[in-house]
Formats: C-alpha cells, sequence, structure tokens
C-alpha cells in the first residue's frame, strides 16, 4: 500500500495527511454541532479548537522527536517532515489542553464544560487519524501467523493483506485502536445525553477508557516511544485513567442537581 496518492512535480499528496485533515474536519462538525446545542458561542469555539490544533499538532510533533531525540539528533532536516508520520497523539492531548485551559481563563469560560464539548470529537478524530498509521506501515503489532489474522474474523481482507511487512504478518494495532476509538465516541455521544451527568465527566471518560484502550495496544506494538525499560503511552495511560476516575468520583459526590453538563443557564461569553 503506498502512503502516496499521488505526486505532481515532486510535490506529494499523502494519505497520512489527507486522513488527519479528515478526521480534524469531522470532529470540528461534531464539536460545533454540540457547541450550538449546548449554546456555546461559534467564534469561541471556532477560535479555540483552531489554536488547539495549531499547538495540538505541534506537540504531538515535539513529543514524537523527544523520545527519539539520537535519530533527529544525526537528521535535523527529518523534523518537520510530519508527513512522514511520526505525531504522538499523546504530546497533542497535552499541548491540545494547555491551550484550552489558558483560552478558557482568557474568556471566564467553564474549562469542564468545554473539554466536555471537545472529548468525542477528539477521538473521533484519532480513530480516523490512525488509518494514516495503515498507509504508512507503522503502529503495528507482533508477529503471527496470516491464519491466526484470518481467523479473528474481524480485520477487512485488505488490512490483513498489508500486514505483511519486511517478509512477517503482524497484528494491525491500528486498527483495532481505531474501532475501540468509535465505541468510545459511540459511549460518549449517548452518556452526553443523560439528565444528570455532570460537567467533566464526558472528558473523563474519554480519559478512562482511551487510556485502558492504549495502555492494552502497547502491550503488542513493537514501534513503541521507550523511556528506558518503560513505554511511555502505558505510563501516560495511567495517569490518564486515573485522573478520569478521580474527576467522576469527585463530581459524583456533589448534589443531585449541581454542575449538570445539560444544564443551560450559562452562555460562553467573550
Amino acid at each position: 500500500m503506498s502512503p502516496v496518492i499521488f505526486s505532481i512535480k515532486g510535490f506529494e499528496i499523502r494519505w497520512y495527511s489527507v486522513l488527519i485533515l479528515s478526521g480534524v474536519f469531522l470532529a470540528y462538525l461534531l464539536i460545533m454541532n454540540e457547541s450550538k446545542r449546548q449554546k456555546v458561542k461559534t467564534d469561541f469555539m471556532f477560535n479555540l479548537m483552531f489554536w488547539g490544533l495549531i499547538f495540538g499538532i505541534l506537540g504531538a510533533r515535539i513529543y514524537y522527536v523527544i523520545f527519539n531525540l539520537d535519530y533527529y539528533m544525526a537528521y535535523p532536516n527529518e523534523i518537520y517532515k510530519i508527513w512522514n508520520g511520526g505525531l504522538a497523539i499523546h504530546g497533542g492531548i497535552l499541548f491540545g489542553l494547555i491551550t484550552a485551559i489558558i483560552y478558557c481563563k482568557k474568556y471566564n469560560a467553564n474549562i469542564k464544560k468545554v473539554l466536555d464539548i471537545l472529548a468525542p470529537g477528539v477521538l473521533l478524530a484519532q480513530a480516523i487519524g490512525r488509518w494514516g498509521n495503515f498507509f504508512n506501515a507503522e503502529a503495528y503489532g507482533s508477529i503471527v501467523s496470516y491464519k491466526t489474522l484470518v481467523n479473528m474474523k474481524i480485520i477487512p481482507q485488505f488490512v490483513i493483506d498489508n500486514m505483511l511487512i519486511n517478509g512477517e504478518y503482524h497484528l494491525p494495532m491500528f486498527y483495532f485502536e481505531s474501532i475501540a476509538c468509535l465505541i468510545g465516541v459511540i459511549a460518549m455521544l449517548i452518556v452526553r445525553r443523560f439528565r444528570y451527568i455532570k460537567k467533566g465527566q464526558i472528558m473523563s471518560i474519554y480519559l478512562i477508557w482511551y487510556g485502558i484502550i492504549r495502555f492494552i495496544i502497547e502491550i503488542f506494538r513493537t514501534d513503541s516511544l521507550m523511556l528506558f525499560d518503560f513505554k511511555v503511552a502505558q505510563i501516560v495511560s495511567v495517569i490518564m485513567v486515573f485522573v478520569g476516575i478521580y474527576i467522576i468520583i469527585s463530581q459524583h459526590q456533589k448534589p443531585k442537581l449541581e454542575d449538570l453538563y445539560n444544564r443551560y443557564d450559562e452562555e460562553i461569553r467573550f
């Protein structure tokens, strides 16, 4: 499977870039639709997503480069070539979160509510963006037999055929993660309609769900970022799960009608 869609006089359009942008666009539609339902000003949310995307991509690249520093010190001209792959989602989440917090504080917006609105869209973008790894032949897992992949029954044949990498078949971890992310999106879309869901709890579902999924995914991945003998993504995933659990519990302990997500008694102003 070629990572390039087409090339014109040396200028390449790659699947990786197109899929990431497609994920961002669909996330934008989902987030803006919920923003209108929650009576959040369109300009506020658009500007937040714009800056969150810019700093999120920057953070995802910085994070990846830091944990591959030896390679990029030897080949510094590769640092900016993000179309070849090399965006670490945890770096994107961290920088995007920092951007959102600063932006919400600037305009005195409720950060928990804003993050709740953003969470399903972010996870949807991750689900779609993972397919960019497919075309770049990355984010795959351990070596298995062709028969094992076929017997799983849930992997499309075209994915199986392209998991033959360097003469060996591999587990398509990008595919499993993409499916898991879509399930998480559906779960959040359902939960956020609950009458007594509190602000911050939808974001907590994101943290817990993705944290668990990514921890499991990393068990089988063969191209993980490492910190000494530990997989960085697993460390971060554990932190995400504990933070998510803490927020859910702390919000649940509040009175039943306090801090509700679906109470439209406030408007984000700027």
